[in-house]
């Protein structure tokens, strides 16, 4: 059984060893929002519920989603784990986690410093008309602002501009750095404890795949 958490602010690059880690031991990334969107699909009680109040513009309680995940990870392609992506996001979340005794093993934080999350998010470049996406550093086009295909004019998308992140990241370091302090001190607490690692997230990324995986079998 492998059940992971992976914390880390937007931009570090949690998406990517995320589909390493899945590959590598065959468990499903569950991120709340296919989660959700997967509940309603299929007309379950939680479901309905999660509609309703979506519908009427509400916010999906902690519970609700608690009893979504624990309906989830009892899915049979989760029978050797999963790895949750972006849940839990506050102190409540994770405590109510540990409170439905969903076991977790390993958590996993990538950290990058803000203005690298920034310099990798701002420097995105999209073609509209067809979701190309290039960066102004690590995937420039031929010709700068200019898509290679069409030769049309690139954009910058408005959660790519850098108070966008800004805003982002203030968030993150507001509600979900908190959880690192929580689940350092979860792995202090004997043997069910979950395992705590984190790797710099500025090398490449198969340095920081090696890094995990190797911690991962440790």
């Amino acid at each position: 059984m492998m059940r992971i958490i992976l914390l880390g602010p937007p931009g570090a690059g949690k998406g990517t060893q995320a589909q390493f880690i899945s590959k590598e031991y065959d468990i499903p990334q569950i991120s709340t929002g296919d989660m959700l969107r997967a509940a309603i699909k299929e007309g379950s009680e939680l479901g309905k519920k999660a509609k309703d109040i979506m519908n009427a513009g509400g916010l999906v309680s902690d519970d609700l989603i608690i009893n979504l995940v624990k309906e989830r990870i009892a899915k049979p392609d989760c029978a050797n784990g999963c790895i949750l992506d972006g849940f839990p996001r506050t102190i409540p979340q994770a405590q109510a986690l540990a409170d439905a005794d969903v076991a977790i093993d390993h958590v996993i934080e990538i950290s990058v410093p803000d203005d690298e999350i920034v310099k990798r998010l701002s420097g995105r470049r999209q073609h509209p008309g067809s979701g190309r996406v290039y960066h102004v550093d690590h995937n420039p086009p031929k010709v700068e602002g200019i898509d290679d295909v069409t030769g049309e004019a690139l954009i910058q998308r408005e959660d790519d501009k850098e108070s966008t992140i800004r805003d982002r990241l203030a968030t993150y370091h507001e509600q979900t750095s908190a959880l690192v302090g929580f689940y350092q001190n979860k792995a202090k607490e004997g043997a069910d404890a979950p395992n705590y690692d984190k790797f710099d997230g500025t090398q490449g990324i198969d340095d920081v795949k090696q890094q995990i995986l190797s911690a991962l079998k440790g």
